[in-house]
């Protein structure tokens, strides 16, 4: 599919990247996060179900491949431009009206902490239209309504292809409600980016 003009000036026009998968996501988000150019003002934030020490293995795998900054969020870190974050384990990831993160530590959403649809969902109250979220691979539902809420605020929503999924179970749920105005395969989604 080539890309039409209308989903690249969203992409431009967007202040934040939300990314958020599960089981399967690890190698294609880490694909993308690599094949990223300078971001040019924009924060991206990765929302991942994962192991409390799987920081480590992102961190030697992200480590120096990276033309921005990479870390992991810590709670009231100042929300920065050109940086990529991921979420912690074992906490829920808001974004705050004034800039920064904050942690919660209250009851898994999907069986997931951090959820998807937690920081999806905050991010649709605090930026509205400026957003990209996009939904990989996963073995929950977990996402499809943030991303719906996203796309219902005006942001750009995009699910993985159900066919270029390692698990097709997240970006279908996101696709069956009609979360998703694109669903684009991995070699789209890192054209888009690097548009």
């Amino acid at each position: 599919m080539a890309l039409d003009k209308h989903i690249i000036e969203r992409w431009h026009d967007a202040e934040i990247l939300l990314m958020g998968g599960s089981a399967g996501s690890f190698q294609t988000i880490l694909r993308i996060v690599k094949g990223f150019p300078v971001l040019a003002n924009k924060t991206v934030i990765i929302i991942m179900h994962r192991k409390p020490n799987f920081f480590s293995e992102i961190e030697k795998l992200f480590g120096g491949q990276l033309r921005t900054s990479f870390r992991e969020i810590s709670d009231k870190d100042r929300i920065k431009k050109n940086t990529v974050y991921i979420a912690p384990p074992n906490y829920h990831t808001f974004i705050e009206k004034g800039g920064y993160f904050s942690l919660d530590v209250s009851d898994s959403v999907w069986y997931s902490k951090p959820s998807i649809d937690v920081t999806f969902e905050n991010a649709a109250d605090v930026y509205t239209n400026r957003c990209v979220g996009i939904l990989f691979s996963g073995a929950n539902q977990d996402g499809a309504a943030g991303l719906l809420k996203l796309r219902n605020n005006g942001s750009l929503t995009i699910a993985q292809h159900p066919d270029d999924a390692e698990i097709a179970v997240m970006p279908q749920a996101a696709i069956n409600i009609e979360a998703a105005e694109y669903i684009l395969r991995t070699n789209e989604i890192l054209e888009l980016l690097q548009k």
